[in-house]
């Protein structure tokens, strides 16, 4: 028997309408669909008017790697199995990467629908360079560990793409602002494609100020690289930014080591500076 193929589809970030006819036509006919979240994926299936014939499983963060092998055992049955996720395309940011992997080294075909993407939909509407970026996903959640994550990339040159959480995101901004300037220009794109999309453009400083009420939906957030010779960092901002780690529990002596590290300034230049504020 011959190996079935494995089918990564981009699912509509937003309106159903955007599925294209190749999506209905493989989710009627897949003999396992892998959905991200079955409710949602039965959702879109009536708001689609497809019938789904083939078995429904779940394939989610918490299953991912169990689920995997069963269904790579599938593929070798000859079945179609179809991966599907809440919105996007399987495997950035969301599941798929696993299954995918082991699809690969077990030489079984590996196909795509493509659909749309809040990462180059987002990029596309931002104003900002999109000859070259980079996608980030989602910043880290500690603040530690996201100064250090952005430290990395304060000499970025692309645009950069990020996803975040409505309750992270005035912390990502401030953070983002510290490391990487106060000044610098970006783009937060919420709802993408939905029927309150927004997007608000401006300096990190103004979109982290923007950011302190209470935001909801879906987050994507894109940034201008560094621009060589630009100015130096706000160390104003980098002030503001160990006192609000400060208040998220972080110790000061931490947050300015943390800080300074990924604004690449001196961290006695940042200790001195706080201790004047």
């Amino acid at each position: 028997m011959n190996d079935g193929t494995l089918i990564l589809a981009g699912a509509p970030i937003g309106r159903a309408e955007d599925a294209s006819p190749r999506l209905r036509e493989a989710l009627a006919r897949a003999d396992v669909i892998a959905a991200e979240d079955t409710r949602r994926l039965r959702r879109l299936a009536a708001d689609l008017g497809v019938m789904l014939a083939g078995r429904v499983v779940s394939y989610y963060d918490g299953n991912e790697a169990a689920r995997a092998a069963e269904l790579v055992e599938a593929l070798r049955d000859g079945d179609t199995v179809l991966v599907i996720t809440d919105a996007g395309m399987p495997g950035v940011s969301d599941p798929g990467y696993r299954l995918t992997h082991l699809a690969v080294e077990a030489g079984i075909p590996v196909t795509a629908l493509p659909g749309p993407s809040a990462v180059t939909t987002a990029l596309a509407i931002s104003g900002l360079p999109s000859d070259r970026f980079c996608f980030e996903g989602f910043p880290p959640r500690k603040p530690g560990e996201r100064a250090r994550r952005l430290a990395s990339l304060a000499g970025e040159e692309r645009t950069m793409v990020f996803f975040e959480a409505p309750h992270r995101l005035h912390a990502s901004l401030a953070a983002m602002a510290g490391a990487f300037g106060a000044d610098r220009p970006a783009a937060l794109c919420r709802e993408l494609t939905k029927t309150y999309e927004e997007v608000v453009r401006g300096t990190l400083g103004e979109l982290a100020a923007w950011a302190q009420g209470e935001v909801r939906g879906e987050i994507t957030l894109v940034v201008a690289g560094h621009a060589p010779g630009a100015a130096e960092t706000d160390i104003g901002a980098l002030v503001a930014e160990v006192s609000r780690q400060e208040a998220a529990g972080v110790s000061r002596k931490q947050a300015i080591v943390d800080v300074a590290k990924a604004a690449g300034v001196p961290k006695r230049e940042l200790y001195d500076a706080v201790h004047r504020a």
